[in-house]
C-alpha cells in the first residue's frame, strides 16, 4: 500500500480505464475522471474517487482540484490523458473544429496543469502527459491531432524546465498505435467534414489506417501504456519521454530523416492511393 494519490483524466475507456486500474492495484489514491461520470462507475466500486471532468470547462478542473485540496492536500501525479484525434487534409478542417482540437489536446491539460501545481509541489509529483508518436512526426491528414500533440510536447519541454527547482517532474508519453476506440472516433470526425475532391488520396489512408491500426502485431495494449504511465509516476528520476511499443521507438528513428526524405515517402503513397 501507499499513500500517493494521482489525478487521471479521460477514465472512461482504454489507456485511462488501465491506468486508473493499475494504479488502484498499486495501493494509490486514485481520482478517476471522465466527461461522464456514469461511464466510470465500475471504478468508483473498485475504490476510486470518481468526478465529472471536462478539460475544456475552468468550473470542472477548478472544482476537481479543490476536491483533491479538501481531501488529500497534495497531489503525487497528474495524468493528462483526455484527448482525441481530428484528421483531415488541413484546408478542409474549419478553423472552429481545429480550435475544438487545442481545446480538448493543448488547453486542457494546460488547465489541469495550472490548477494542480501548487499540489504537485508540496508532494514534488510528477506530471505525465499523454502525447503520441504523432508528436513526433507529423502525417498527411493528421496536422491537427499532431499540431496539438507537437504542441503539449513543446509546453512540456518548457515546463520541466520551470518546475524542477520545485523537485517536479514532467514527463511525456508516447503511444504508437493502441487496441482502443481512438481510431474508430477519428474515422467518425474526418466522416463529418466536408471533403472537396483535391485529396481523396488523404482520405483513403485516413480510412486504411483507422481500419487497420487495431489489428497490426506492432499496436499495443492500454495496459501496456498504463504501465508505462505507472512506472514514471512511480520512479525518483524519470525519462523526459517514453516511446510505447516498437513502432513508437521506429517512428521516433525516422524523425531524424531529412524532412525531403520523408516528404519523398509521402509522395510514393500519394501515387500508389
Amino acid at each position: 500500500m501507499t499513500d500517493e494519490t494521482v489525478l487521471i483524466t479521460g477514465c472512461s475507456s482504454g489507456i485511462g480505464r488501465a491506468t486508473a486500474e493499475l494504479f488502484l492495484d498499486d495501493g494509490w489514491t486514485v481520482y478517476a475522471t471522465s466527461r461522464n461520470a456514469d461511464d466510470i462507475t465500475d471504478l468508483a466500486d473498485d475504490g476510486a474517487r470518481t468526478d465529472a471532468l471536462d478539460v475544456t470547462s475552468n468550473d470542472d478542473v477548478a472544482r476537481v482540484i479543490d476536491r483533491i485540496d479538501d481531501e488529500i492536500g497534495s497531489l503525487d501525479c497528474l495524468v493528462n490523458n483526455a484527448g482525441y484525434g481530428l484528421y483531415g487534409p488541413l484546408e478542409d478542417i474549419p478553423a472552429t473544429e481545429l480550435h475544438d482540437q487545442f481545446d480538448v489536446n493543448v488547453y486542457g491539460p494546460h488547465r489541469l496543469i495550472r490548477a494542480a501545481l501548487p499540489l504537485l509541489r508540496v508532494a514534488e509529483g510528477t506530471v505525465c502527459n499523454v502525447s503520441s508518436v504523432q508528436g513526433r512526426l507529423s502525417v498527411p491528414g493528421g496536422g491537427a491531432y499532431s499540431g496539438s500533440k507537437f504542441a503539449l510536447e513543446a509546453m512540456s519541454d518548457a515546463l520541466r524546465a520551470e518546475v524542477e527547482p520545485f523537485n517536479v517532474d514532467v514527463v511525456l508519453i508516447e503511444p504508437g498505435p493502441v487496441e482502443t476506440n481512438f481510431q474508430e472516433r477519428a474515422g467518425s470526425e474526418a466522416d463529418d467534414l466536408i471533403p472537396g475532391n483535391e485529396y481523396d488520396w488523404v482520405y483513403e489512408s485516413i480510412e486504411d489506417s483507422t481500419t487497420v491500426s487495431g489489428s497490426l502485431p506492432i499496436t499495443s495494449t492500454p495496459e501496456e501504456v498504463a504501465t508505462t504511465i505507472h512506472d514514471a509516476a512511480s520512479v525518483s528520476a524519470p525519462e523526459t519521454r517514453y516511446p510505447v511499443g516498437r513502432f513508437a521507438r521506429l517512428v521516433v528513428n525516422t524523425r531524424l530523416l531529412p524532412d525531403r526524405v520523408r516528404d519523398a515517402v509521402f509522395g510514393l503513397v500519394r501515387r500508389f492511393a
